[in-house]
């Protein structure tokens, strides 16, 4: 036999368990641990509560990266199976049926119903319905015999569900007979069998070995077997304690909760974005922007043929030299204004946004607050990524308005409820040293005072690209006259006016108002009407979102509109 790779000789091996292309490498990426913990402090407000449990029952881990998973959990399914085969194989369930049966006739024979009852209850044996006979139970009067007695039948029929289900669960091969009460043990160890199976079959699909009941997987294995699985355990802890590390997420030993690195923040921006990108359409995925040629900030490896008003400070010297030497090959090289190149450069100007996050009692339904959060940190990872010399600024919405940086942003809530009244009619003067911001209602929505607050960072800005991102779910509800704070409830042609002429101002400055509108619930055609009126003052747009797509919304927004402004 002829060798077909000459050169080679042996015997070539192949090996169970080994595959030459999935096998991980050692620079392979980890579970994603950020995430997880991230959208628990965006739900939640504080990581205080987050677990390490939490944590690993949150996170998919490939198996393959711990090397004895596989065979360790395939062993304890085998070991579960067969126990299974082997009751199977020894018990049939057509006795413990028909006792179950007569269990619950025979009881039901010796009772006598009150008369008033008489006919339901007749139709509830028939039925065989626990619903029936326990409401047969609360609809006594005084009848305590005949409670006791209805509550043992109830007891009875449940058994005969018991019995019925498990005979209809499972395909019993064997011969030995079942009383009802060990048809009922049996049941209850198949359940658990399965419940173990399953969850053996999902830890060796996520390595989640922490979902495994290992104290009721003690009643089916050994000492050995189940002290192999806490080392195993232990082990996936200790690789995520060291992946959470390694990706920012540190453990504060002295008060025993998590804590977010810069490291942690710039990697979850960077995967929502990653997300947000991939999920858009091919054709429109585009995020450089188009070059303008001329006298720019940024040069492009292109070049031109200098022309009389380009700057020098852009030639081309290297290529510049090669055409002087290539129309004439002598030195000293003498260059000519044909021979000059230049490069083409690009015009990045500064845009500066301020995003108003509507934090107020209205955006705990549906967590719209954690689509608003996720927004925020999406937004702001793509400025620093993709466009570090803009500026951004958030403001938090309620009552009141307040800048937040951006390691604030998760921990926002929505302000609860305090005033429940169906009409609501306040007023307090914010100058008069007995009222501060603690003693008034946090769960009202001043679109006015953000709008405000905006247009100071705004205006502090060198650049004409202003804008305001707002994100509300409808109506404001507060404003500001002077000192004089009104909330009003529902929403008044007043707050609106107020809103509107903050608006006017906004666009006398050049900012744009850009409004994104959570669709919720209790959303009327008035909120829609009143966010184009807001829009249209500084001719803005009103983008109407889904709360799971806000942050694909508003980010692909940002592109566009940086898009226009350097194009």
């Amino acid at each position: 036999m002829v060798n077909p790779l000459p050169g080679v000789g042996g015997v070539i091996h192949t090996y169970q368990r080994y595959d030459p292309v999935n096998v991980p490498g050692p620079s392979q990426e980890g579970p994603d641990l950020v995430s997880p913990a991230f959208e628990h402090w965006l739900e939640m407000g504080n990581l205080d509560d987050l677990t390490e449990e939490q944590l690993a029952k949150a996170v998919r881990i490939d198996p393959s990266m711990i090397g004895e998973l596989g065979p360790s959990l395939n062993h304890l399914k085998a070991l579960l199976e067969e126990k299974k085969r082997k009751i199977l194989a020894t018990y049939e369930t057509k006795a413990a049926t028909e006792a179950a049966k007569k269990a619950f006739t025979d009881s039901a024979e010796k009772i006598t119903p009150p008369a008033t009852l008489r006919k339901d209850f007749d139709e509830a044996l028939r039925g065989e319905q626990l619903r029936d006979l326990e409401d047969l139970y609360y609809r006594l009067d005084g009848d305590r015999g005949f409670g006791r007695a209805l509550v043992q039948l109830v007891a009875k029929l449940g058994d005969k569900y018991e019995v019925d289900e498990l005979a209809g669960k499972y395909e019993f091969t064997g011969r030995e007979k079942m009383t009802v009460p060990k048809a009922l043990e049996v049941k209850q160890e198949l359940d658990v069998i399965d419940k173990l199976l399953k969850q053996l079959k999902d830890a060796e699909k996520t390595a989640q070995v922490g979902i495994i009941d290992l104290e009721e997987l003690s009643q089916f294995v050994d000492q050995a077997d189940l002290d192999a699985l806490r080392a195993l355990q232990q082990k996936v802890e200790d690789y995520i304690k060291e992946e959470a590390k390694r990706q920012g997420l540190d453990k504060d030993n002295a008060r025993q909760q998590f804590q977010m690195s810069p490291k942690a923040f710039r990697l979850f921006q960077s995967r929502v974005l990653t997300t947000i990108f991939n999920e858009l359409q091919a054709s429109r995925t585009g995020r450089h922007a188009d070059p303008v040629e001329g006298d720019g900030a940024t040069e492009s490896p292109r070049t031109k043929a200098y022309e009389f008003g380009d700057s020098v400070a852009h030639m081309d010297v290297p290529g510049s030299f090669v055409n002087a030497l290539l129309r004439e090959p002598s030195f000293p090289v003498r260059l000519k204004p044909d021979d000059i190149l230049v490069h083409t450069t690009r015009n990045t100007p500064k845009a500066a946004t301020c995003v108003l996050l509507d934090m107020s009692g209205s955006m705990r339904y549906d967590q719209q607050y954690v689509n608003v959060k996720r927004m925020g940190l999406a937004l702001d990872g793509l400025i620093r990524s993709e466009y570090p010399g803009d500026f951004i600024q958030f403001i938090e919405m309620y009552t009141f308005a307040k800048p937040r940086p951006i390691a604030e942003i998760p921990s926002l809530m929505p302000k609860p409820v305090t005033v429940y009244d169906p009409v609501v009619r306040l007023k307090a003067d914010m100058s008069n040293p007995a009222y501060t911001e603690y003693d008034i209602p946090w769960h009202f929505t001043n679109i006015q005072h953000a709008l405000q607050t905006a247009r100071r960072f705004l205006g502090a800005q060198d650049t004409p690209n202003r804008q305001v991102v707002l994100i509300t779910d409808g109506l404001p509800t507060a404003h500001f006259e002077g000192s004089m704070l009104y909330m009003l409830y529902p929403p008044h042609p007043r707050t609106e006016e107020a809103t509107m002429r903050e608006a006017k101002l906004c666009a006398k400055e050049g900012i744009t108002i850009n409004i994104f509108l959570l669709s919720t619930w209790s959303q009327s055609e008035e909120d829609i009407r009143f966010a184009r009126r807001l829009a249209e003052q500084t001719k803005g747009r009103v983008v109407y979102t889904a709360g799971r797509e806000l942050e694909r919304f508003v980010v692909w927004d940002y592109v566009k509109r940086r898009k226009a402004i350097i194009s």
